[in-house]
């Protein structure tokens, strides 16, 4: 999937099965390292890209993959860094604000024993051209905010152009899902050899749209789908009577169900908790039948993955064998990107980068 000539290089951390790597490969680039532990996800990854993301030609670790572990020096020199950092929570007690706001350092840093420090240091010893995070919505208002300042400081005393965007994807694929994305470039202040002339001053996350109408919710719906996707009785009853208690409440919580015509309509967000029930995205079949839940198939493109990733979930496809189980599948997918979101987001970094000289 690589394209024939790669113009940067990147790196893909906390790959999962590497949503993140395909924009930055659709926008040129080349991976040279990515890291994922997750056993499963790894099966996926190699599944769509024929290499595994344990980082084993670089240093062999335990368990296989875990970024934690890889001492940042050995990280190979990259152009642009990119992953989708799990949100630990941050531990800010006994942590004035002054101090989490200004320039904390060594044991006092507020990031020290989270996922994101792993990241930070990284962009401190290799200091690459850009970067691109991604992570929830709620990073935003986690701890009333705090979390996400100490994360803005930590990034921008690196001094990196730092900007930031919560995008839905509703304006790509049919599906209501808001990620925030963080875009940094380095200022030539932070050039290790100090002879950088370029300076990314011009870049607007607000400018990155779609530029095209979105994928039709029709064109991710399977029209044959075996009848273990359907709920069991049991797992439906207790659907609907979650519903209607919170109902009688006068609150809307409970499944959210898709009726035909399927034409403009759009889903809730995919989420990591979909193989228990699938109550946020279930499909009405009609008549007396019992809604069902999306397939691993319809998941994959609901992601925006493309065919050459989709073709592992299509069950008439024998030549591609599914790599993982239906459950692990819709955790993955769950944890997963929206593509073609990352894709328009790592073009418009290139081209800014490209029209500075920076690469």
């Amino acid at each position: 999937m690589t394209p024939p000539a790669a113009t940067f290089s990147f790196i893909d951390l906390f790959a999962g099965i590497g949503g993140i790597r395909l924009g930055f490969e659709a926008a040129g680039g080349r991976c040279i390292l990515s890291a994922e532990y997750d056993r499963y996800a790894q099966k996926t990854y190699r599944a769509f890209f024929g290499d595994t993301p344990d980082f084993s030609d670089v240093a062999k670790v335990t368990p296989p993959g875990d970024i934690t572990q890889l001492p940042p020096h050995l990280v190979p020199d990259h152009d642009i860094l990119v992953g989708g950092f799990p949100c630990q929570p941050f531990s800010l007690a006994g942590v004035s604000k002054k101090q989490s706001l200004g320039r904390p350092h060594g044991f006092d840093d507020p990031t020290q024993g989270t996922l994101f420090f792993n990241v930070k240091e990284i962009l401190r010893v290799k200091r690459p051209k850009a970067f691109l995070l991604e992570n929830v919505k709620n990073l935003c208002s986690h701890d009333s905010g705090r979390t996400f300042s100490v994360i803005r400081a930590a990034l921008q005393e690196l001094d990196y152009h730092l900007h930031y965007r919560v995008v839905d994807a509703i304006g790509w694929l049919p599906q209501h899902r808001e990620r925030i994305f963080l875009v940094g470039f380095r200022k030539p202040s932070a050039c290790p050899t100090g002879d950088q002339t370029w300076d990314v001053d011009r870049f607007d996350l607000n400018k990155v749209v779609p530029k095209a109408d979105p994928v039709p919710l029709v064109d991710v719906l399977e029209r044959a789908v075996p009848d273990k996707y359907t709920l069991g009785p049991g797992t439906w009853d207790t659907l609907v009577r979650h519903k209607a208690n919170h109902a009688a409440k006068g609150q809307g919580f409970g499944y959210g169900m898709i009726s035909p015509p399927f034409e403009g309509r759009t889903t809730r967000t995919l989420s990591a908790r979909y193989h228990k029930d699938g109550a946020e995205i279930l499909i009405d079949q009609g008549g007396a039948r019992r809604p069902r839940r999306l397939t691993p198939l319809e998941c994959c493109r609901l992601m925006g993955f493309p065919p050459g990733c989709q073709r592992w979930f299509d069950r008439n496809d024998e030549a591609h064998p599914q790599p993982v189980s239906d459950c692990q599948a819709y955790r993955q997918f769950g944890n997963s990107v929206a593509v073609p979101v990352v894709t328009a987001i790592a073009k418009a970094m290139v081209k800014a980068m490209r029209r500075c000289g920076a690469i």
